[in-house]
């Protein structure tokens, strides 16, 4: 088996996928604590001086006074802090060679794209609206989108989605070859280009 063979065979184990979700759902819960904190913070003191606000652009401070960070009345946060766990829970779960039923797995891409599609939202906002980036904030972007692929990898190996049929075998083809990992890897690389395109040199300044 040549090398290239074997890290296929890995990346398509069980033990890297849900290796990479367990890891990126750690960063994920990691990050909504330290946001949590930083709102309670600033809850109390509005005027306090937060570790990550460097400059204009980069200040978690005027990302957590904006409404958006407080969608739902208390701090966005607050919801990572619930979510993640179960991810973590589930991840672990699967590495131990527990096998959920099919309901459920649908259940977890729902809940979960939900969840992934409400962090491009804020990354929008943040971008484009409040004017400001928060790392711990993109940190969430990025660790809920690799969630989101390796859920959907899984998924779509285990035949757990309710897809058309026309549609499995070349979904399935896909993964196998691949291409969700070329896909997640240029979708976080354009991420990257509009962060850059967008402020330049502010992000240093």
């Amino acid at each position: 088996m040549t090398t290239l063979a074997k890290v296929r065979r890995l990346r398509h184990s069980d033990a890297w996928i849900f290796g990479t979700m367990l890891f990126s759902a750690c960063l994920s819960l990691l990050a909504s604590f330290v946001l949590s904190v930083d709102a309670v913070r600033l809850a109390a003191d509005p005027g306090t001086a937060l570790s990550c606000d460097i400059n204009a652009v980069i200040s978690c401070g005027t990302v957590a006074q904006s409404w958006q960070a407080q969608l739902f009345g208390f701090p966005n946060a607050f919801l990572g802090l619930v979510a993640e766990p179960v991810v973590i829970t589930v991840a672990v779960a699967c590495l131990g060679g527990v096998r959920f039923p099919r309901w459920f797995m649908c259940a977890a891409q729902t809940v979960y794209t939900v969840g992934v599609v409400f962090a491009y939202w804020l990354f929008y906002e943040a971008m484009f609206h409040i004017g400001a980036l928060c790392p711990w904030c993109l940190l969430v972007t990025v660790s809920t989108t690799l969630v989101f692929a390796t859920l959907t990898h899984v998924n779509l190996r285990d035949g757990n989605l309710p897809v058309p049929s026309r549609l499995r075998a070349p979904l399935k083809s896909a993964i196998d070859a691949d291409l969700d990992a070329v896909l997640v890897t240029i979708w976080l690389l354009i991420l990257v280009l509009l962060v850059v395109s967008r402020y330049g040199a502010q992000l240093f300044a």
